[in-house]
């Protein structure tokens, strides 16, 4: 199965970023640290132009730590582009950005000249979470589905800083479906977008190539099962997912396995690592 999701309100949101881009002095791109080259939309680094960047990469507690070092490394050597790891519900770590706004852009911020970022990001990367966290109350609508954000707002941060907000933006055609399915596994694309088996095959197969040890402890296997869909059947028979016959329900099985990795009850997961062709490979290991 093709995974596709592009629901009618990102044509507009592509609409509006364009459209504010030309007033923002900085853009703060959320990314999940668990695959920040699949989440990351490429109409935004066209639409940004020269524009400053901060690469916010959000859910790190979730995504495993020297992995996401190497993606810190490798984004602050791009042009005008700072990376930074935090988990966006926490306000200590996201106290971080707006000195690191004042920093790239010295000559805003101050009294009379504020500064106006724009927050973007595709589908349940944390941007509302960022959001609130940085305005100390509740300004933006969040939830554990994708497309929350439908509209475009200004927040006032009281601090010389404006936020622009904006929906988050998918692109229209995910051509690359190794990055699809990456953002089916993190629960990005929402669910009539996607197959739960084949996502969770896809899931279990990097799991068995990268994850082996945290893998076996969470499951308590004895043994690497020798296939994908193999492991989904011990992990079935492990949860107690059966039907009729004592025959496993792949589904509930595949569901159980996204959702516990989802929740970094297995471990501290990556997709992707630099070094690698990520649209293409991805390995762990490349």
């Amino acid at each position: 199965m093709k995974i596709e999701w592009y629901p009618g309100h990102m044509a507009k949101a592509k609409r509006l970023i364009a459209e504010v881009m030309p007033k923002i002095d900085v853009v703060i791109e959320v990314l999940d640290a668990r695959l920040p080259i699949s989440s990351a939309n490429p109409m935004l680094e066209k639409l940004r132009g020269q524009k400053p960047c901060i690469k916010v990469l959000n859910k790190c507690d979730l995504a495993d730590p020297d992995v996401t070092n190497s993606w810190v490394e490798y984004f602050d050597q791009m042009k005008g582009v700072k990376a930074i790891p935090l988990e966006a519900k926490k306000r200590s770590a996201t106290a971080q950005i707006p000195k690191l706004c004042r920093i790239i852009v010295p000559h805003r911020g101050v009294p009379g000249k504020t500064l106006r970022a724009m927050v973007v990001g595709i589908p349940n990367v944390g941007k509302s979470t960022l959001i609130n966290t940085l305005a100390g109350k509740k300004m933006a609508r969040v939830g554990d589905k994708p497309a929350i954000t439908t509209c475009h707002q200004q927040i006032d941060l009281r601090n010389g800083i404006h936020l622009a907000d904006t929906p988050g933006l998918l692109w229209p055609d995910i051509r690359n479906q190794k990055s699809a399915y990456r953002l089916a596994v993190s629960g990005a694309i929402g669910e009539g977008g996607m197959d739960y088996m084949e996502v969770a095959l896809f899931a279990a197969d990097h799991l068995m190539k990268c994850y082996r040890e945290p893998l076996a402890a969470r499951y308590k296997l004895t043994e690497m099962p020798e296939s994908a869909s193999a492991l989904i059947d011990a992990i079935g028979r492990k949860r107690g997912c059966l039907i009729a016959g004592g025959k496993v329900d792949q589904l509930r099985a595949s569901e159980l396995l996204l959702r516990e990795m989802r929740a970094g009850l297995i471990g501290r997961i990556s997709l992707e690592m630099p070094g690698a062709d990520v649209t293409e490979e991805g390995a762990c290991d490349s």
